[in-house]
């Protein structure tokens, strides 16, 4: 049918939505793929670009219209017959993922396309069932906790979640009242805390209103003292994956696209996940800010201003349902990143119309943080932090603390995504205290027992030992100025940073100087920036002369962090690459110390 028009008033009437297959040279297969009972929940709109885009619009979109509907009656119809008669012509009764599974065979999902979606009709739909669980992720909740998160399309009175020891015996149950939302966002995230664990036993739990066929499962933390061998993944500045994100193309002026065959990052740690415990994530997190800047550069279709909130919050739940297949079974730990603020990637530019954007496009539910703050649940109550941004937990031999390096760094400093900061985020501070973060940091690293968790990793998003340029503000020497006294005075093994994309693994360094002992025994913290993980135009480039004390970089291949802890001396870093899970890199750090038996 090619009345646009006419078929979407037609739609209209016959409740379906329609995806037409003609312009993408499809009519064979599909002259028009039907799904009826959503159209009330779709913007029909004519789309310009249409003709340019056919194939990847119609994979992309009904990708995601996929995503978000419940399993009902498919139709695949002839247009002829819709027009007369609004009568199917052959019914199937399939799920979500045949029918998908039949459009990638179709479209050929596989191939290099432009990508393209309409983000102002699906992406931004209400699903018949909103409360069934979306966005499933796992964090540590203290040593004995594990806090389980999900999302809805409607608000849930009292989150609930079953669980046990066995896959048929969830007979436990627990349940909170948060269910909390914000403005923009077209969900509801609901946290309930499983407490009182087995440490290092395996539970199987479902939310409510699961259609999961079997319960999903997590192992619970470690406990703190043991020193058996285990690993940890560590992913920094990754976005959304595919059409709207990281593949095989990208827009003017962009670079660094994916090889063709090559697996992109959420795929090599879906594919390892078996050999890690846990992912960290120190920021940077799915770049949803970066809409306007592929819109300009002409990798996503033209919309307004005014519509951009919902570009924004559709790349938010692509990214989170991407992740879902790894955060549903591992604790997903998340610090904070530039990204992470609001809605403007730090300020963008059209330089083609001179035209100049900041902070002030952004709605009030894209601004300080907001999406961030009320996605996650880090363990801040256990700890005594401050929600998402600087907190710590435990997990066998090991001391892991988060600390943020965008907002509330103290001492007087102006966080660079802070108010007056250098990057314009207009964000934070997230305590009334001065040196709050410093403060914290301080009780925190004095009181951990070395003799249980010989082990102190810490994470922040920015580096300040880096052979990079200092564009957007890379290189951190506030953050130096701040952190280093303490991590040198409490002994810190390992600072790990990203926000440069790229991979740079340092000698430990005490004030820009490396330690003369190297790897072995050295008294400085050992420092690591991998911000490789990838996302759109998602590689920067080292500068050269690399800094003394580099010992490994480089700048061309996505990738992440493996962390193995031996025992109470021994850590391997192994930089891991996610298009074929070759190790690029490795080395190890010892340190001379007595380790103590098993509690």
């Amino acid at each position: 049918m090619k009345d646009a028009k006419t078929r979407d008033r037609l739609a209209r009437q016959l409740g379906i939505m329609c995806f037409e297959m003609e312009a993408a040279g499809l009519m064979d297969h599909f002259p028009c793929l039907v799904i009826r009972r959503i159209s009330d929940y779709a913007e029909f709109h004519t789309n310009d670009q249409w003709h340019g885009y056919a194939t990847a619009t119609a994979a992309a979109y009904a990708k995601e219209l996929l995503s978000v509907v419940p399993p009902v009656e498919v139709v695949e119809t002839d247009p002829a017959d819709v027009r007369s008669t609004g009568q199917s012509t052959s019914t199937a009764s399939l799920n979500n993922q045949t029918v998908l599974l039949n459009m990638v065979r179709f479209l050929g999902l596989s191939a290099v396309l432009p990508a393209s979606l309409l983000f102002t009709s699906t992406s931004f739909a209400k699903p018949q069932n909103d409360v069934l669980p979306r966005q499933l992720r796992l964090a540590y909740a203290g040593e004995k906790g594990m806090m389980v998160s999900w999302n809805t399309y409607s608000q849930l009175t009292k989150p609930t979640v079953r669980y046990g020891r066995k896959p048929n015996q969830l007979d436990q149950e627990a349940s909170s009242e948060v269910s909390v939302t914000y403005e923009t966002s077209l969900t509801y995230n609901n946290h309930v805390p499983l407490l009182d664990l087995e440490p290092g036993t395996v539970y199987y739990y479902l939310p409510e209103h699961s259609n999961a066929t079997e319960p999903y499962s997590f192992m619970a933390s470690r406990p703190v003292g043991d020193q058996t061998p285990y690993s940890v993944a560590v992913a920094i500045d990754m976005g959304v994956m595919g059409p709207e994100g990281l593949t095989t193309h990208v827009g003017k002026g962009a670079g660094h696209p994916l090889k063709p065959g090559d697996n992109n990052t959420m795929q090599s740690l879906q594919e390892q996940g078996a050999s890690t415990d846990f992912l960290w994530h120190p920021g940077d997190i799915a770049y949803a800010d970066y809409w306007l800047k592929e819109e300009i550069q002409g990798f996503l279709p033209n919309t307004t201003i005014a519509d951009g909130y919902k570009v924004y919050e559709s790349l938010l739940n692509q990214y989170y349902d991407e992740m879902s297949a790894i955060t549903s079974k591992k604790p997903y730990m998340v610090g904070p990143g530039n990204h992470e603020a609001n809605c403007d990637n730090g300020g963008t530019s059209d330089s083609a119309h001179h035209i100049s954007y900041n902070v002030s496009i952004c709605m009030p539910g894209q601004t300080n943080f907001t999406g961030y703050r009320n996605h996650f649940r880090m363990p801040s109550p256990q700890s005594g932090g401050v929600g998402n941004f600087w907190y710590s937990f435990d997990s066998g031999m090991v001391h892991y603390v988060q600390f943020d390096t965008e907002t509330d760094l103290g001492h007087g400093f102006i966080g660079p995504d802070e108010i007056g900061g250098s990057e314009g985020e207009e964000s934070g501070p997230f305590s009334t205290l001065r040196d709050a973060q410093l403060n914290w940091l301080e009780k925190d690293l004095s009181s951990v027992d070395r003799n249980k968790t010989p082990w102190i990793i810490a994470a922040g998003h920015r580096p300040w030992y880096i052979s990079a340029k200092n564009q957007s503000g890379t290189i951190c020497e506030d953050c130096r100025k701040v952190f280093e006294p303490i991590f040198l005075k409490y002994g810190v093994d390992l600072v790990l940073s990203g926000h440069a994309h790229l991979y740079e693994r340092n000698a430990p360094i005490r004030t820009f100087n490396a330690d003369p002992n190297g790897l072995n025994n050295p008294s400085a913290p050992w420092y690591i920036t991998n911000g490789a993980a990838g996302h759109y135009d998602g590689l920067d480039s080292l500068k050269y002369p690399l800094q003394p004390y580099s010992r490994a970089a480089q700048d061309s291949a996505y990738g992440w962090s493996k962390l193995t802890f031996h025992n109470c001396t021994h850590l391997t870093h192994e930089f891991i690459s996610s298009s074929n899970g070759t190790v690029l890199d490795t080395a190890t750090l010892f340190k001379r110390r007595e380790c103590s038996a098993k509690p």
